[in-house]
């Protein structure tokens, strides 16, 4: 049964791909729907509770339907990992076309963004919580109370750093999958922004950089990678937005400058 679904999936990317068979694009839309719940729960989780559950399906279909119409089964990537990337930029836009994220946040992540940027530039690494939090002139706790009040709204994710919109942007885990072995003149050649990426993750603190790969690679939970580092889910929240607001210094032009 299970080999029969798999050539029935076959058939259906074939048609599509080869003649835009309508009947099989229905097809594969209605096969992959359940990854579009997924996304939605795993982004929802934190958001606050005005934040209609429904409404990110909806906003994920969008990225799914895009997926399916953009996806190129030759590169040999899965088409779950690329839809992922592509479901969850489509609800993270219409999040950010609703405003709804509280000033106090957006302020707390520029001021945690420019401490950031100031101590990599003086020390020329990444930056340790307690150096950062020695910064900004407050405790270690409260920075980590504030890296968990930005996480806890989906207000960083690694995925926003590739645009979902441009149809050779692949999937993160195409790039977090090869950070260690990324050759510029190989299959990135014609993509500096991921070889970027990737070459910066690389840079990371060994956790940090764990964190990221164990969430957008292996699909870990955020529960799942804290019993794997024998820490809580808060902190491994903590430690996930460190590592992408560290990300976002080098590769987006930050508000305050």
């Amino acid at each position: 049964m299970h080999e029969q679904g798999e050539l029935d999936l076959q058939d259906l990317w074939s048609r599509y791909k080869a003649s835009g068979d309508e009947s099989a694009r229905e097809g594969l839309i209605l096969h992959f729907a359940p990854l579009v719940k997924f996304v939605a729960g795993r982004v929802g989780s934190g958001l606050p509770r005005n934040v209609d559950q429904n409404d990110l399906v909806s906003f994920g279909t969008f990225g799914l339907i895009d997926a399916v119409d953009k996806f190129e089964p030759e590169r040999g990537f899965k088409f779950e990992t690329y839809a992922v990337t592509r479901i969850k930029g489509a609800i993270l836009d219409e999040l950010r076309a609703l405003d709804w994220v509280p000033r106090s946040i957006r302020s707390r992540a520029r001021g945690i963004q420019r401490a950031m940027a100031d101590l990599e530039h003086r020390f020329q690494r990444t930056p340790t919580e307690d150096e950062i939090a020695d910064e900004m002139d407050v405790t270690t706790d409260t920075l980590r109370s504030h890296l968990g009040e930005i996480a806890n709204l989906g207000f960083v994710a690694l995925d926003e750093l590739l645009n979902p919109s441009e149809k050779d942007s692949g999937a993160m885990s195409e790039t977090v999958a090869d950070y260690a072995a990324i050759d510029p003149s190989g299959s990135f050649e014609k993509d500096e922004t991921r070889y970027m990426l990737a070459d910066s993750i690389n840079r990371l603190p060994d956790r940090e950089r764990l964190v990221l790969t164990l969430y957008y690679y292996e699909g870990l939970t955020l529960a799942e990678i804290g019993g794997a580092l024998n820490v809580t889910e808060s902190r491994v929240c903590q430690i996930h937005t460190k590592a992408v607001l560290s990300l976002r210094n080098r590769f987006m032009e930050p508000a305050y400058r």
